[in-house]
């Protein structure tokens, strides 16, 4: 039985090796990383229907929330041109 506990606690030390070796490899570079935060997204989102609803009024102030929430220029402008692209 005291067998039994001791490969028990082995397995336990050679799982959390290799977790604390999983994090810390390092992540491959990508070329293009989105922040999706739930704020810029439901701020796209809302500028998108004002857009299409014809509420010009409103759109300045969802662009202020998006962009402070890391929308970048790009993101605005595609809206803009085109409402019926969806935020991503």
């Amino acid at each position: 039985m005291v067998a039994c506990s001791l490969h028990a606690d082995q397995v336990d030390d050679n799982e959390e090796e290799k977790m604390q070796t999983i994090r810390e490899r390092p992540r491959a570079p990508t070329l293009l990383q989105v922040k999706k935060d739930p704020v810029k997204l439901t701020a796209l989102l809302y500028l998108r229907e004002a857009v299409v609803a014809q509420r010009y009024e409103e759109c300045p102030a969802f662009i202020q929330i998006a962009r402070e929430f890391g929308a970048k220029e790009r993101e605005i402008d595609e809206l803009l041109e085109d409402p019926r692209r969806t935020p991503r």
